[in-house]
């Protein structure tokens, strides 16, 4: 399920759940059930300061009364980490919208997880339906040290379908033995910091179309084109130029045509819009191969134009 509503929650619990890691619950005031969602789902937190931040669900789907996040301190956070570390308190009111699901768990066969520090938050969700469903997988899970490892020592009940890597004491993660020979009927399902990903999705390339998913953190792509384009907003009948260093988005809020966005970084697919004619520069790290090699929609905060005319369906 999926959607892009807002409503307030309540902060019914706030737990340290490893060094740096707080786990934080929310829950209904009048207790009512929420929106309902699945493993890899994320939400948009909306913070008292003005910043809008998506987190991993990492509870249990079949709990309806409460969602909840896990939230790194990250080292240089530009307020939103840092506000849940510091400020936020149990009775504390922050308003959510989602869920929305760009991860989404569908193994046919076996799961291979691989997670690296707080990329364990949506594949702690996955790992139960795996378990529900009777399906085989393993987890191989990197961290800095086990203090930082979140939900560590939940996972070793699994045994030896779990394997910690805390890099003090057995070094990075080796992903060529792990991943240097394509394993049949299995899926890989990856989340971590982008160094990680980067790795896993080269060594990735020659395993079957659809092995892999991802789910990203940070970062747009910037290289490619920087001229100047048109786009025309079909539905509304508006024309407008989008100059170079200027994002989509903003051109088009400029003359009127507002856009629902949240990451503007081409994460969450908040502004995924259809394409109506013209080829798209895509910079999002949302999109799969197939997605960007069709070209029908793109994420309209990062992405821009392969020549001079974009049409989209706004």
């Amino acid at each position: 399920m999926t959607s892009d509503s807002e409503f307030s929650l309540e902060v019914t619990a706030v737990v340290s759940l490893a060094a740096g890691v707080r786990q934080v619950r929310l829950e209904r005031r009048n207790r009512t059930p929420l929106p309902g969602w699945e493993p890899g789902a994320h939400i948009d937190v909306l913070l008292p300061n003005g910043l809008v931040r998506q987190y991993s669900l990492c509870g249990d789907p079949r709990d309806d009364a409460a969602y909840e996040i896990a939230v790194l301190r990250a080292p240089q956070s530009r307020g939103g980490s840092e506000h849940v570390h510091t400020r936020l308190r149990v009775g504390d009111e922050v308003a959510v919208r989602g869920p929305r699901n760009n991860f989404t768990f569908a193994a046919r066969h076996r799961a291979l997880f691989i997670a690296g520090g707080i990329g364990i938050t949506p594949i702690l969700a996955m790992i139960g339906q795996a378990e529900r469903e009777g399906r085989e997988w393993k987890l191989v899970y990197g961290g800095r040290n086990r203090d930082s490892m979140a939900f560590a020592g939940e996972l070793q009940r699994y045994g030896d379908r779990v394997q910690l890597v805390p890099e003090d004491e057995l070094g990075r993660l080796d992903l060529p033995a792990l991943l240097g020979k394509p394993l049949p009927d299995t899926e890989v399902y990856c989340c971590g910091p982008t160094g990680l990903l980067d790795a896993v999705q080269q060594l990735c390339k020659p395993w079957p179309p659809g092995s892999l998913h991802l789910e990203r953190f940070s970062g747009a792509i910037t290289d490619g084109p920087t001229a100047a384009f048109t786009v025309v907003a079909e539905r509304s009948g508006v024309v407008c130029s989008v100059a170079p260093g200027q994002s989509i988005v903003d051109a088009l809020a400029d003359v009127g045509v507002v856009v629902p966005t949240s990451c503007g970084e081409g994460l969450c697919g908040t502004c995924e819009t259809k394409v109506l004619d013209g080829v798209p520069d895509h910079r999002d790290l949302l999109l799969g191969d197939d997605e960007r090699e069709a070209g029908t929609s793109m994420m309209i905060c990062v992405s821009r134009a392969i020549g001079p005319r974009l049409v989209l369906d706004l």
